[in-house]
This record gives structure tokens, C-alpha cells and sequence, in this order.
């Protein structure tokens, strides 16, 4: 028979996903310490670390975006900054702090406003009047966090081990530097040829991938191709524009003139691919039984045998074309002596 609950008895299963059941006000306080615009700074308090924020700073990110209390519920939704942030001290999700030097140093004429040591307000409400507050949870590790945290041991040990590789795996690593590299520089050249263009005939500051360049962006950012939605800018003068399409030109100009020849060229290649070539080809066995240093003394050898040919052949041809008149002249005095003695 089925047993009948008790009136006021939980059901532990519905325990259990309450206790799963993610509060939206974290959620909400774990969007706000990883935007970028909320500007954060790290302070001692008790001898603890903690990161720390200004309450004037939280309340123009509310304003600016108002869309971020959307995680909160509709009933958070129409509440004001200062009232989140009273509710974030209620929920002890921050603390309010408070400046431990109050007075200007001597030497200064104001106080700092990032101070380096805080200590507890005795007043926990929130307030933006020269206010700090400090987050009490610790922030939230992503899942490619972790992996990439077990990736970079692994994958330096891999690159100081690259010389044992076999061939066919520094092959791969190679090319796929290569292609990394190619497709790098490709895109820096690609989008500052079409910011030129558009820049001299249409005279706008369009950049595709414009955030390729950041120092601070996420994945999403970091792909995000068309450019964004800028104000109207007025266009710069003809001038200006002629300049830089001159001065564009005569540097093209230069690089294709003084361009190395096919010779040149040539030698430069024959150099990076006897490098790559030992780097490819060097293996633990070939060191061992001492095939590579034998090449290497035979390559020297023969390298040092054309360079005494090539001065011998330098020095020989000069000489060469002195004697052959030196010895004319004394096969003519030799003759012209023999028959003087003739006629004697």
C-alpha cells in the first residue's frame, strides 16, 4: 500500500532540487564581478586579499545597463541600483569597507582612490559617497579554465621535448605553426588593405575584426568580424587622405624596387631549408652514432676546399694575364740577342 504523507513532512526529492535550484541573485552578482566594465581592484583587509569594487562605479554599470538585472527576476527587475546593492549585503554576497588611512599623506593632495589597505564599515548599507565594497564568494571557474590549467604543463614539456619527435609528428608541427602564422598575418594584411581603401576613397575608419588586436577579449569578441556600430565621424580632408595615398604608394614603390633578384632569393631559401632540414632530420640515434657531426665536418670540409679553389682561382687568372707580356717581351729580347751574336 502506498503510504500517505504526513501534512507539514518534505519530501526529500524535492529537497534535493530545491538544493539544486541556482539562486538568481548569485547568478546575478557572478555576471556583475565578470564584466569588464565594472572596474575592480585587489586591497588588504585583516590580512586577507580581497578584490573590491566602488559603489559610485556599481551604480553607472546598473544605469548604463539596465539589462543585466534581467538574471534577476521580474520583481528585481524595476528595483534601483541602490537597493540591489542593498540586497547583495543582505545576502552577504559583499561587504561594505571602508578606507583605513582617512587623512591625506603628507607630500599628497588627495586621497587615493584605490587605497591599498581597508578595513570593515560599521554601517553595512549600501551608499556610493566614497564607499568600497568587497566580494565574499570566490569566483566560479569555467570548465576550459580547468582544462587548459592541465593543457600548459603537457603541452611545454611537449615543446622542449620537440628535438626526440619522430619526422612525421614535426612534420605536423610545422606546418600547423605555418599555417597559423600565414593565417595571422593574412588577416592583419587583408584588413588594413581594406581599411586603406575605404579610409582614401570613402574617407570612413572601418576595421573588420576589430577586436583581433585586444588585449582583454573574450572568444566571442575575438571572432566577431563586422566592426562595430560607430558614431558619425566627420571625414577627414582630401588632403590628408592624398598624402597617405602617396605616401602608401611610394613605400609599395621602394619594397618592389629594392626587392631581392631571383638569385638572391634563391640563397635565402637554400639557407632556411638546410635549417628546417636539420631540424627535421635530427634524431637521439643519428646523435649518438655521431652520422650528424660527421656530415657536418664532411659539409665544412667540402665548403672549405671550394672556398681555397674559388682564391686560388682569383689569384691565379690575374697573374696569368701579367706573365703572358712578360714573356713575350723576353722571347722577342731572346731572338733579337741571338742575332746580334749571328752577325758578330
Amino acid at each position: 500500500m502506498a503510504k500517505k504523507k504526513v501534512a507539514g513532512e518534505k519530501d526529500p526529492h524535492s529537497a534535493k532540487k530545491q538544493g539544486k535550484r541556482i539562486d538568481p541573485v548569485h547568478v546575478f552578482a557572478e555576471k556583475l564581478r565578470d564584466h569588464k566594465e565594472l572596474e575592480s581592484r585587489w586591497a588588504v583587509l585583516q590580512e586577507t586579499r580581497v578584490e573590491y569594487f566602488r559603489g559610485k562605479d556599481f551604480i553607472s554599470l546598473l544605469k548604463s545597463h539596465p539589462e543585466l538585472k534581467k538574471s534577476m527576476g521580474e520583481e528585481q527587475t524595476a528595483q534601483d541600483p541602490e537597493d540591489i546593492g542593498n540586497l547583495l549585503l543582505r545576502r552577504k554576497l559583499i561587504l561594505r569597507l571602508d578606507r583605513v588611512m582617512k587623512t591625506v599623506r603628507p607630500g599628497k593632495k588627495k586621497l587615493s582612490k584605490w587605497p591599498a589597505h581597508l578595513e570593515l564599515f560599521p554601517e553595512q548599507t549600501f551608499s556610493e559617497d566614497d564607499a568600497f565594497f568587497a566580494w565574499t564568494f570566490e569566483r566560479r571557474r569555467p570548465l576550459w579554465q580547468i582544462v587548459l590549467s592541465f593543457l600548459v604543463p603537457i603541452i611545454t614539456l611537449a615543446c622542449c621535448l620537440f628535438p626526440v619527435f619522430p619526422h612525421w609528428c614535426k612534420l605536423i608541427v610545422l606546418y600547423f605553426c605555418l599555417g597559423v602564422l600565414l593565417l595571422i598575418f593574412g588577416i592583419l594584411i587583408v584588413r588594413w588593405i581594406i581599411f586603406g581603401l575605404l579610409w582614401i576613397v570613402l574617407g570612413k575608419r572601418i576595421w573588420f575584426f576589430p577586436n583581433v588586436l585586444a588585449e582583454e577579449a573574450t572568444f566571442k569578441e575575438l571572432v566577431q568580424f563586422w566592426p562595430d556600430s560607430s558614431k558619425d565621424e566627420k571625414p577627414p580632408k582630401w588632403t590628408a587622405r592624398l598624402a597617405f595615398a602617396v605616401v602608401t604608394g611610394l613605400v609599395i614603390w621602394f619594397c618592389v624596387h629594392h626587392a631581392p633578384d631571383e638569385a638572391a632569393r634563391a640563397r635565402y631559401q637554400k639557407k632556411v631549408s638546410n635549417i628546417i632540414d636539420e631540424v627535421l632530420e635530427w634524431s637521439p640515434k643519428l646523435a649518438l652514432s655521431g652520422k650528424v657531426q660527421g656530415n657536418v665536418t664532411v659539409s665544412n670540409a667540402t665548403f672549405e676546399n671550394e672556398s681555397h679553389e674559388k682564391t686560388n682561382e682569383t689569384f691565379s687568372t690575374p697573374a696569368k694575364a701579367v706573365d703572358e707580356p712578360l714573356q713575350d717581351e723576353l722571347t722577342n729580347s731572346s731572338q733579337a740577342s741571338g742575332l746580334d751574336t749571328e752577325e758578330s
